[in-house]
């Protein structure tokens, strides 16, 4: 009997919405609005989080990484004379053998010198940053061998004037010739390519294309130790009418930790050592793993921040609702006083009202994950900005227009249900 009872009731509020479809309409579109914005809004909260995630996890979660720093009050350390001054500062060797007595859970260091230098194949050059690193950089950074090979440790002993390129300069400089074997010179020196790396985690494209057109990796790759043989540790910068000397032995070193349980104790410790070698604080660390908790918490935040600001418009759809109701219920008097001449109780009044304001709430809901589903790929699609639909944002979306549609659906119903029979008869 239930059963049928409802069943008669929703076909009841189906009826009467169809009769009013303009006016139904119009209180569905401010759900629909409130639906999408939800989903929409967070997922591109989503996509920006989980890019920003990304990223970070590239440095490795079980590395700290420290950077050489020159300070706007670097002190010289050399004196000036006639026009040239000296200028040390960044990480030392001495840092880079210390780092394992400090460190117990110390599983790998890795040097790295980044300067910039033309390099040049024939007729085309170009401007890039070379890496002068050790073989074992490839695994510490996650980055991918496209072809050919990464240098050795007999390569670095032997200082072998060997390089890898980025897939991005291997077409750029290269074009349809195979780099590998070829000579290539950066500054004045000539060094033979014997590989090509791509970026981190790249995915080769097999579309009958060389390796080498997958990735945007435009670094040149070359074993430390041929760096300092050919070119020392000191770079010369010229300005308007002097030349300035920097003595940077080391850009930057990652410090791989044996286990993720480890790195937070371990950046202390490197802190500590650093504090101590370092008169100023020439350096900064950075600890991926930390970075990713933050954004974490910052990412909960943002959602929590995106969804209310979307909700609000879910509210708007809402009042919505319970102004369309309440001009029905007044619409509607006299045929609420002869249901109830007739022996409608209050309740069957009120669910009948809610009934309809759920089809409202329902109908809107649904389209609105409709609609939200498709902005996040049409923003993707013209602006390249990363979006990414969860099943949270359409779970929590829905159930907040269901949840709106109930609670501004109550009044109106109870207000049916109040009225007098006897009154309601006498409306005109």
């Amino acid at each position: 009997m239930k059963a049928i009872r409802v069943a008669r009731i929703t076909r009841m509020g189906i009826k009467s919405l169809r009769q009013h479809k303009a006016r139904a309409s119009l209180t569905v579109l401010g759900i629909i609005f409130g639906v999408c914005s939800v989903v929409a809004m967070l997922s591109v909260g989503e996509g920006a989080s989980q890019e920003i995630q990304e990223q970070l996890r590239r440095l490795g979660s079980d590395n700290i990484l420290i950077k050489g720093v020159k300070l706007p009050e670097e002190q010289l350390s050399g004196g000036q004379s006639q026009g040239a001054r000296m200028a040390t500062y960044g990480l030392t060797y001495d840092d880079l053998r210390r780092f394992p007595q400090f460190l117990p859970h110390l599983k790998a260091s890795t040097p790295l010198k980044l300067v910039n230098y033309e390099v040049r194949f024939l007729d085309r050059k170009t401007d890039t940053e070379v890496v002068a690193t050790v073989p074992w950089y490839p695994q510490v950074s996650n980055h991918r061998m496209l072809t050919g090979r990464f240098f050795t440790r007999m390569d670095m002993d032997a200082g072998a004037p060997v390089c890898v390129i980025g897939a991005r300069l291997a077409r750029s400089l290269f074009a349809a010739h195979d780099p590998i074997g070829k000579n290539l010179r950066i500054d004045s020196e000539v060094y033979r390519v014997i590989g090509i790396m791509g970026d981190v985690y790249s995915t080769p494209d097999f579309e009958n294309k060389p390796l080498w057109f997958v990735g945007e990796n435009q670094n040149v790759y070359i074993p430390l130790t041929t760096y300092r043989q050919r070119n020392g540790d000191t770079f010369v910068k010229f300005g308007s009418g002097s030349a300035t000397f920097e003595k940077v032995e080391l850009h930057q070193v990652i410090l791989t930790i044996d286990n993720q349980d480890n790195v937070m104790a371990s950046s202390e410790g490197v802190r500590d050592m650093l504090a101590s070698q370092h008169k100023r604080k020439d350096y900064e660390i950075v600890v991926p793993l930390q970075l990713i908790r933050q954004t974490q918490e910052t990412r909960r935040l943002f959602n929590i921040v995106l969804g209310s600001i979307a909700a609000i418009s879910l509210v708007v759809g809402g009042i919505g609702i319970m102004n369309i109701m309440l001009a029905t219920v007044s619409e509607r008097t006299r045929e609420i006083g002869i249901r109830r001449a007739l022996g409608a109780r209050r309740r069957d009044i009120v669910v009948q009202f809610l009934v309809e304001t759920l089809i409202l709430s329902i109908a809107g809901g649904c389209i609105g994950l409709l609609v939200g589903a498709a902005i996040p790929k049409i923003i993707t699609l013209f602006t390249d900005v990363k979006t990414v639909l969860t099943a949270f944002s359409f779970i929590i979306a829905f159930s907040v227009s269901v949840a709106v549609g109930l609670v501004f659906g109550i009044y109106p119903a109870r207000r049916a249900a109040q009225m007098d029979p006897i009154e309601a008869l006498r409306h005109e």
